[in-house]
């Protein structure tokens, strides 16, 4: 199946709001369709009732709207004549330069004029006829206009009227299409956020935070300026085009076909933006990221940086990134700059010149080939025509911004992740079983090796070793964040393959030896906000811990907020709500990774006395370096190097004198030294 396009993968998020995207179109059509008959109102105002006056005129008997007293003796004019009109002699207005003239005779109005004294010459292709005419003052002419006045606020006020109407569906169009848009950029953040959390732990042992944290935000900022203000204007300014080109040809079918050269013109320069344009966001969208993870980086880890005196390192390594941004920015601009503006006037003024050759100098004369009006309406049209060209091409950078953002996304969205299965199963015993299990992160490079160990439910194993050895590999595998490439985890019975990765861990709790700390309140990094953790137990939770000793204190008790990873606490009650956090969801099956590695002595017998209230009823796994906390564990397994070195009880591994026996002679002497 072919892939789709970043293009197609866009449209399909629109189409699925294609209900209230059609309803704006609908009225983004009838907004331009009300607006573009300006011209048409304008041609009609002009040809009809401005020039229109210089025409022929009958003698009529009576009067009535149209006619007008010029002597002694009432006018109308021809094109005004009814049926029930009684007509006598005719005269005609005719215009030399800024006079108007009356001509007591039916003579043409087309053919060049001039004026000697009260002869009038008109000069045709056939004859030249020289007549007797009558200057008209600017009474008697007004007098002439006077019958069309009415027609003319009329037609005014139709056209405010049709304005005022456009301006309502045009507020409609803008509004729903921007709602709309705001709708397709929240559905895709959401469905970005969720495949995030879908996706496997590996995932993000790859990427930095930052350029993850840059897709959700920088990114699909980018792809909403596309929704919100692209798309609209390219819609817009396409109905635009396609509305003022139905009225040029309605007007001038040939010259409307000249004008269509700008079609293939914009059409040509998008193909060319897209490449040029194209190719530089990819590396601006690209060094954002970059940004953003270093940026991300020198936060976390700014106070080793100020111990260490590594500012000018990190400054420059930031600068250097902002070089290379800034470097494809400005040929960014560059692109635009030299062809958005001087690309809509090159085109502009080549219209112009198409117009003025076409219709030859003698449009602007007595003998021109079209109607004041008509040429009035097509040059309006022209002007109207390149402002949406001007709005597509300088749409051009952000258009290609958003296309790249999103080719971005999509590939994020594109990476496997894991099927969400939330189904509920039975609370299981915690029956553990690794039968011989090989595992390696990276191919044939393993970190265990044929593993076999065996842990029955309500026992307490720990599992020790030097750095490396495996251990958190162990606690990987159980929790389903990796699969072993060889041998079976199996959970009473069950292989942990048969269950999904969220039924694997539903019954399953952790303790870290840095415990995360969300922000919000106390009580709600222990219910982590979820439904099935009432405010009761989460208090019996903690108090079970013995966390109630310092929250009490606190100035909102159980309510206070907590800063960002709870750095006003202490490293010890940091790791008590983190206690309370694993009892109050009531695992069977409770991992201790190094959780008291980071607690002074005295916090330790805090913990010890957590650690026996959070165990009881519960198969508990401790990763632990210091031997003194494990000795009361069922069981000890010795890991060294990936592969399961000794097994036994704290007494037995002693009696036997191998690699545990060393390592706890080697912390006792230090304990030793220590109190010395």
């Amino acid at each position: 199946m072919k892939p789709r396009t970043t293009e197609r993968r866009l449209f399909d998020y629109a189409w699925l709001f294609k209900r209230t995207i059609l309803i704006g179109l609908v009225c983004l059509v009838i907004a331009v369709a009300l607006e573009l008959t300006g011209p048409f109102i304008a041609k009609r105002l002009i040809d009809q009732h401005i020039v229109g006056i210089e025409n022929q005129w009958y003698q009529v008997e009576r009067e009535d709207d149209y006619t007008v007293q010029y002597g002694d003796a009432l006018y109308k004019r021809a094109d005004r004549i009814s049926e029930t009109d009684e007509t006598e002699d005719m005269a005609t207005i005719l215009q030399v330069k800024r006079t108007y003239y009356f001509v007591p005779e039916d003579v043409p109005t087309t053919g060049s004029r001039s004026v000697n004294g009260n002869t009038l010459t008109i000069e045709g292709q056939e004859n030249t006829y020289n007549v007797e005419a009558q200057s008209l003052s600017l009474q008697q002419l007004y007098r002439f206009f006077q019958p069309e006045i009415p027609s003319i606020y009329w037609l005014l006020s139709i056209y405010v009227g049709l304005l005022m109407v456009a301006s309502i569906f045009q507020f409609a169009h803008t509004f729903i299409l921007q709602k709309t848009s705001n709708r397709i950029i929240e559905k895709m953040r959401n469905d970005l956020f969720a495949h995030i959390q879908r996706l496997p732990i590996q995932y993000f042992v790859n990427q930095p935070a930052g350029k993850i944290v840059a897709r959700v935000t920088n990114d699909t900022e980018a792809i909403k300026e596309l929704y919100v203000k692209v798309l609209a204007t390219f819609v817009t300014s396409i109905i635009y085009m396609f509305g003022i080109f139905i009225a040029l040809f309605l007007l001038d079918a040939k010259l409307a076909l000249i004008c269509t050269i700008v079609i293939p013109i914009i059409y040509v320069w998008m193909r060319m933006y897209k490449s040029l344009g194209g190719r530089y966001n990819t590396v601006v969208r690209s060094t954002v990221s970059d940004m953003n993870g270093n940026i991300n980086e020198a936060i976390q880890g700014m106070s080793i940086i100020q111990a260490f005196r590594q500012e000018k390192q990190t400054s420059d390594h930031f600068e250097e990134l902002n070089e290379r941004h800034f470097t494809y920015q400005r040929k960014l601009v560059r692109l635009s700059a030299l062809t958005s503006w001087n690309l809509v006037n090159v085109m502009r003024n080549i219209a112009f010149v198409a117009l003025i050759w076409y219709f030859g100098s003698s449009s602007i004369g007595p003998e021109s080939i079209v109607t004041v009006g008509v040429l009035y309406a097509f040059v309006d049209y022209l002007n109207r025509l390149f402002q949406p060209v001007t709005d597509l091409v300088n749409q051009l950078p952000q258009l290609e911004e958003a296309r790249v953002a999103a080719g971005r996304v999509f590939h994020l969205l594109d990476e496997d992740g894991e099927v969400i299965e939330n189904r509920s199963i039975n609370r299981y015993s915690g029956h553990i079983a690794f039968r011989d299990v090989s595992f390696a992160y990276e191919e044939k490079d393993y970190v265990l090796k044929d593993i076999s160990f065996e842990v029955k439910p309500g026992q307490t194993a720990a599992f020790v070793g030097h750095t490396g050895s495996g251990k958190s590999s162990i606690m990987n595998l159980l929790f389903r964040f990796y699969d072993p490439q060889k041998g079976e985890v199996t959970i009473d019975g069950y292989s942990t393959k048969d269950w999904s990765r969220q039924q694997v861990r539903s019954h399953m709790g952790i303790v870290l030896q840095d415990p995360f700390i969300f922000s919000g309140t106390i009580l709600s990094n222990v219910t982590m906000n979820d439904d099935r953790i009432s405010r009761e137990m989460a208090i019996k939770s903690l108090k079970a811990v013995g966390a109630d000793r310092f929250i009490e204190k606190l100035p909102n008790g159980y309510d206070d907020e907590l800063k960002e990873k709870g750095d006003s606490l202490s490293m010890g009650e940091r790791q008590l709500i983190s206690f309370a956090r694993a009892l109050a969801f009531d695992p069977a099956i409770l991992i201790l990774d190094e959780a008291t590695a980071n607690i002074d002595t005295e916090t330790e017998q805090w913990i010890q006395q957590a650690l026996e209230v959070l165990k009881k009823g519960r198969t508990t796994l401790v990763i632990a370096h210091r031997l003194s906390t494990i000795q009361t564990a069922d069981q000890i397994f010795v890991l060294n190097h990936g592969t399961m070195e000794e097994q036994g009880t704290h007494q037995e591994l002693i009696d036997l004198r191998g690699q545990y026996y060393d390592m706890y002679q080697m912390q006792q002497g230090s304990v030793k030294k220590s109190v010395v």
